[in-house]
């Protein structure tokens, strides 16, 4: 029944011989088109396509297939340079899903549809008229409106190329306001006539742009004189004569077998309402703009949902065929959703297609390309008021169940009425499943007054020794100030409660010979580890926290972790993510100043926190109390405190690479593995009110200086982790990530054991560990019974310092440093090395 061909009869026969259509061109054009008769005062006929899945249910690989095929023709007739600078634009509402597909084909090109539906507080950013259709006027809303302002090509995407009109008005609306030099047509069938096929080359000349099209196949549909009268006889007569052969209402026809209700019936009589549990600020499609970051977040959370939807259906129709019913201009969610329900239930047969506005005669004939019509009314209060809508196909073809799926702006009373949609589909099937996709709605941008105007970052090679692109620094740089002290001086006076840590620099350790090839081993050893841990955490972040996250790393151990992640985005998506790093302090809370910088250029919602590792968790409580602090402070709302880390062996955030207490080489530095930048100092005398933190460029360390060395060995071990990561992310997606907390509760119970009743002398995991040995007064080091190579370095500071290291058994962390507990330049040798106690 939903096929182009059925029984060997062409679904346009019933058209072709009534009217004297005809359809020539490529021999696979009849399977890709069939033919039906609408009401529409300007053209009489309409191709229906057989893979778009919009009238004609089809599987959704099948559907995702052609338009995806399409977008790889576009890329490789662009060049990968040019793609990566393409934008899409599909048209609303037939191709919205085609021109989703296209995008994916071509890559890394965002993506955005007109649409017919106007959204408060969004600005226009054009928009044009569509000659031939029942409804006119299409919008331009995107959420960024610099989107179509780029000079790359820009992509047009429809179903279907007829005359062309639709196109030129396009072109000419948006070249007139954002020019640019190429264009690319795409469409499923070319079917112009000769008359239009030369306007192409006319308006490419008269804007002085290149236009290209791609089709998947081309031909034309002669018609003969008078067709569109005849046409229009045929629909009234079809329409009025309820006894015409083959002409079903089926919605009319339901709601006249059913009995009339006595009293309302609860929406969950006819249907099973699913949460998909879609992923905070996802668009639900590309009305507003949709990223290669946005694709990445929905694939990654699809397996879940899917899983979701198909706990909600029966058994017998988790055997049988299975509907899932996008809505309108929402037809790529659905699309993508009935895509994977077609992998998770491999007993179905899955099928896709979606509700649409456009009034199309319904015969049931083997010939005729709609074989059946459910009516019903309008749920989404469209603009331009109430009105008919329609599911072609759906009625009598046998469908176990039906999942309509909807975006939230259309689950209204009008879609639970006892003539709305559910109640509808529940008449021509047994089981109907509601699932509700978010509307998304773009946040307004919000830049808030300052008391002065914030620096831009500090880059290499003027500041630090990364590159420029790698990071940039809202610190303030102090490198002529005398910072400096001997170990031993800071911890007495931190410990006497006379200074605070951030107020003064440790000297920086300068590695021995011995250590430096340590440090080298370990990272050879590790680099592929590591390379996994930070695919795995980038790939968290993208799914879950932005589809374009702001990487803002805390300098300065998660500088090093946020470049990484910025490479393994950029290595594995094409994304080009912005990264910067600033300072927190313990006690202190994090560099206000900095959020206000932040605010001012990017989204809050869209920052994602990074950190090497977490130890007990006190950094990550500082940043959600300074955060909390600094919305009632300034207003400012929309960050997000949960910080994202390469390893978290304290259990202490959901974001993380691995939870395994393992070598971060790193750790085992100081300013030479993180750009030659020092500690982040905040002192009221060098930073004031208005001054992003302070720190160090140490370039006379320049000779020892490895940080862009690490960051090469481990992301050249990105190809090679390719695979262990999406077997990790799925891994992860699927876990309970919930935070337990376990690190605080075993420093606790160390600092009681040991007697030291200072959880801040308690310093848990490799990294932590390793800076007490580098820039504190150690006691002695806690190391789990076994530990093998990844404690290599950690003996060996800890015999150039004369610190203990004692085995234990059941340890959580593979070691912990302990600060001394009573310390005073007395309590140690000359040297600074511990002495008994």
């Amino acid at each position: 029944m939903n096929n182009a061909v059925n029984n060997g009869v062409w679904s346009g026969t019933w058209v072709a011989e009534r009217l004297g259509v005809e359809l020539v061109g490529d021999g696979e054009l009849r399977e890709l088109l069939g033919l039906a008769l609408r009401r529409n005062p300007k053209r009489a006929h309409l191709l229906v396509s057989n893979v778009l899945g919009k009238h004609v249910p089809q599987s959704p690989a099948v559907v995702y297939g052609h338009g995806f095929a399409l977008g790889k023709r576009v890329r490789e007739l662009l060049g990968a340079d040019e793609s990566r600078r393409a934008v899409v634009l599909g048209y609303a509402e037939t191709a919205t899903g085609l021109g989703h597909c296209v995008a994916d084909g071509v890559g890394l090109a965002p993506y955005l549809h007109s649409t017919r539906r106007p959204v408060d507080g969004v600005a226009r950013a054009g928009g044009f008229e569509e000659a031939h259709s029942h409804a006119t006027s299409h919008l331009l809303l995107p959420e960024n409106p610099a989107l179509l302002a780029g000079p790359g090509p820009l992509v047009l995407v429809d179903d279907e190329f007829s005359t062309g009109n639709t196109v030129l008005n396009t072109i000419r609306a948006l070249h007139e306001r954002y020019p640019r030099e190429r264009y690319v047509i795409v469409a499923l069938v070319d079917m112009r006539s000769a008359a239009d096929a030369g306007r192409l080359d006319e308006l490419a000349d008269e804007i002085g742009a290149r236009v290209d099209l791609v089709s998947t196949a081309n031909g034309t549909v002669r018609l003969p004189e008078g067709v569109l009268e005849k046409g229009q006889e045929l629909v009234e007569r079809y329409e009025t004569d309820l006894g015409a052969r083959g002409s079903v209402e089926f919605a009319a026809t339901a709601a006249r077998a059913r009995p009339a209700p006595t009293a309302p019936q609860p929406p969950n009589n006819q249907f099973t309402r699913v949460d998909l549990r879609w992923p905070v600020r996802l668009p639900d499609g590309g009305r507003h703009g949709f990223t290669p970051g946005h694709r990445i977040r929905l694939e990654g959370a699809l397996p879940a949902m899917a899983a979701r939807v198909a706990d909600a259906l029966p058994d017998p129709a988790r055997r049988g065929r299975v509907l899932v019913l996008g809505f309108e201009e929402l037809m790529y969610a659905p699309l993508r959703l009935a895509r994977e329900l077609e992998q998770v239930v491999a007993g179905a047969e899955v099928r896709y297609s979606t509700t649409t506005r456009s009034p199309v005669l319904a015969v049931d004939d083997p010939g005729y390309a709609i074989r059946s019509r459910l009516v019903f009314p309008a749920h989404d209060d469209p603009a331009d008021g109430p009105g008919e809508r329609y599911a072609y196909n759906v009625a009598g073809a046998g469908f176990d169940a039906v999942v309509a799926v909807v975006d939230s702006a259309a689950d209204t009373p009008e879609l639970h009425a006892p003539d709305g949609l559910l109640a509808t589909l529940a008449a021509h099937t047994p089981n109907v499943v509601l699932a509700v996709v978010p509307s998304y709605v773009p946040a307004l941008p919000h830049v808030p007054e300052r008391p002065a105007m914030l620096p831009e970052p500090l880059r290499g090679p003027a500041f630090s020794s990364y590159p420029p692109d790698e990071v940039g620094w809202l610190l303030q740089d102090l490198s002529d100030v005398s910072l400096e002290a001997p170990t031993e001086e800071r911890e007495e006076a931190i410990q006497a409660g006379g200074a605070h840590y951030a107020e003064s620099l440790p000297v920086e350790y300068q590695p021995s010979d011995q250590y430096q090839e340590l440090f080298r081993a370990a990272l050879d050893t590790s680099a592929a580890r590591i390379a996994q841990a930070v695919g795995a955490v980038t790939e968290l972040v993208l799914a879950e926290r932005s589809p374009r996250p702001v990487l803002v790393s805390l300098a300065r151990a998660g500088t090093p972790v946020g470049a990484l992640m910025r490479r393994w985005a950029k290595h594995r998506h094409g994304l080009e993510l912005p990264h910067y790093a600033v300072s927190i302090v313990r006690g202190r809370g994090i560099d206000a100043n900095a959020l206000r910088w932040l605010a001012a250029h990017h989204d809050p919602a869209d920052v994602v926190f990074v950190d090497g590792w977490t130890g007990k968790g006190a950094i990550t409580r500082e940043l959600a109390d300074a955060i909390e602090e600094f919305e009632a402070s300034d207003g400012i709302a929309g960050f997000d405190p949960e910080i994202a880390v390469l390893a978290d062996p304290g259990s202490c955030v959901r974001t993380y690479g691995t939870r395994e207490d393992f070598l971060i080489p790193s750790a085992c530095l100081n300013s030479t593995v993180s750009g030659l930048i020092s500690r982040t100092v905040l002192r009221a005398d060098l930073v004031g009110p208005n001054d992003f933190h302070g720190a160090k460029f140490y370039r006379e360390l320049a000779g020892a200086d490895v940080s862009v060395d690490f960051l090469d060995a481990v992301s050249a071990r990105f190809p090679e982790v390719a695979d262990a990561v999406d077997t990790s992310v799925k891994e992860l997606l699927a876990a309970d990530r919930s935070p337990t907390w376990e690190g605080w509760a075993a420093v606790e119970r160390i600092s009681e054991e040991y007697e030291i009743n200072d959880v801040n002398l308690v310093k848990p995991g490799v990294g932590e560990t390793t800076r007490v040995l580098l820039r504190r007064v150690p006691w002695k080091i806690l190391a789990r019974a076994g530990a093998g190579a990844d404690l290599d370095h950690v003996r060996l500071l800890a015999e150039q310092r004369g610190v203990p290291v004692e085995e234990v058994a059941d340890l959580p962390y593979t070691c912990v440093g302990l600060i001394h507990p009573k310390y005073t330049r007395g309590a140690t040798g000359a040297d600074g090395k511990a002495v008994s106690v």
